[in-house]
């Protein structure tokens, strides 16, 4: 399956092995910028403690760093998707390899990233 913008998180859930709140999170802040607890909340229907929880995870899995104890920012995504998939590679104890469809999340997700920091 293709990777678009449509199914971007499915294939984030999929390729990742994160949860979909998760997957949610981390295109809500990639596609909006540094997001606070309160507008991660908005922006993905979570309750505000639930967000600040996934995005406390999204900075365990390397994907966003923390700006202040509430605020929270998307790497690169390239980076960020690269990141994770060379840990998820390392938890289930396979050889780090070249992988299509996660390279094709960081491309998707691009754009929308550069877009939301050149307002």
């Amino acid at each position: 399956m293709a990777v678009n913008l449509a199914n971007v998180e499915q294939a984030i859930v999929e390729e990742l092995r994160i949860s979909a709140e998760e997957a949610r999170a981390y295109v809500a802040i990639v596609k909006t910028g540094k997001m606070d607890a309160d507008r991660l909340s908005k922006a993905t229907g979570l309750g505000r403690e639930q967000a600040q929880q996934v995005a406390e995870s999204l900075v365990a899995r390397g994907m966003v760093i923390e700006i202040t104890k509430t605020e929270f920012e998307s790497l690169h995504p390239r980076f960020a998707v690269t990141n994770r998939y060379r840990r998820r590679c390392a938890e289930d104890g396979v050889p780090f390899a070249k992988n299509l469809r996660v390279d094709n999340i960081g491309i998707v997700l691009e754009k929308p990233f550069e877009d939301a920091r050149t307002k």
